[in-house]
């Protein structure tokens, strides 16, 4: 396998425990280089073990996690030259100026562009001599962003970015990772729970729900095969038409079902059926989709 068929991320069968607890189970994913991946799940579902495990921080319980071809644990270090990372938190000595911050980092990464970084600043509005205390939590994600990828990174980790961030901030983040794409073709592997922004971006997406990936694959893909359908009367006969559903609940004096296996074809047949008063089907969102999958159910 050439350097370009290489995944970005490769995670077979990651187990971290902490315990008796398991915070990761059998985990699973392939993520291909120039790719835009987003990792979903609720608050607890295993998303920030298994990043900070795929990046070497952490020592999985058990499985193996290569990132660009090497194993992330065993040569952490010298992956880090090649990876940014913006953690979901963004953090820096309070007194540190932002030029400071960009100084000490450019003394790290031999690949460190200024120009750029400067160039991303000017965009942001933000002042190279300002303390980072000083700066909102939006511009620190900024400034976090800025300098992640100013290092020219290979792949870059964005730990659930946009959290507390308002709308212009949400964009304003999201556009410079577009951005960047176009510029180089950076693999960009998030968490986040941001669904809306990242379903104009993301060409592969996986749910984790309590430590298990529950659905991994291309986003155009997911969207096609599920669908929302609603029947006027009860009781529904999905399982003569062969639908999976992922979820079904009472809606006025009918059913909604959603379905994760949709197809024309099948939904004609069932709606042609005698004692269907009525059927109709729609289009689910990213979001939509999520909750279905890993939201509390009804």
């Amino acid at each position: 396998m050439n350097h370009a068929e290489t995944p970005a991320i490769r995670i077979d069968g990651m187990t971290v425990r902490y315990g008796r607890r398991v915070a990761v189970d059998t985990a699973s994913l392939t993520v291909p280089r120039g790719s835009v991946y987003a990792l979903l799940g609720r608050n607890g579902a295993g998303k920030s073990s298994l990043v900070r495990c795929a990046l070497g921080q952490q020592r999985a319980t058990s499985g193996n996690t290569e990132v660009l071809g090497e194993d992330s644990w065993k040569h952490r270090t010298r992956l880090m030259e090649r990876i940014g990372v913006v953690a979901e938190d963004a953090d820096a000595p309070p007194e540190m100026r932002v030029q400071q911050l960009a100084d000490f980092c450019a003394s790290l990464y031999s690949r460190f562009d200024t120009k750029a970084f400067d160039a991303r600043l000017d965009r942001f509005g933000i002042a190279k001599q300002t303390r980072f205390g000083d700066l909102s939590k939006g511009q620190k994600k900024q400034v976090s962003l800025a300098l992640a990828l100013a290092t020219t990174p290979e792949l870059i980790v964005l730990d659930d970015p946009t959290l507390g961030l308002d709308v212009v901030a949400r964009k304003s983040l999201f556009d410079e990772v577009i951005a960047e794409l176009a510029d180089r073709g950076t693999t960009v592997f998030l968490t986040t729970h941001d669904l809306t922004g990242v379903e104009h971006i993301a060409d592969r997406v996986a749910i984790m729900n309590d430590g298990r990936i529950v659905l991994e694959e291309e986003l155009e893909t997911l969207k096609a095969r599920f669908r929302r359908i609603r029947f006027a009367a009860q009781p529904v006969a999905l399982d003569a038409a062969s639908f999976r559903t992922a979820l079904v609940r009472n809606w006025g004096a009918g059913t909604e079902a959603i379905v994760s296996n949709y197809d024309d074809l099948a939904f004609e047949r069932l709606r042609s059926n005698a004692t269907i008063q009525s059927a109709d089907v729609s289009a689910m969102s990213l979001e939509e989709i999520f909750i279905a999958v890993a939201g509390e159910k009804q």
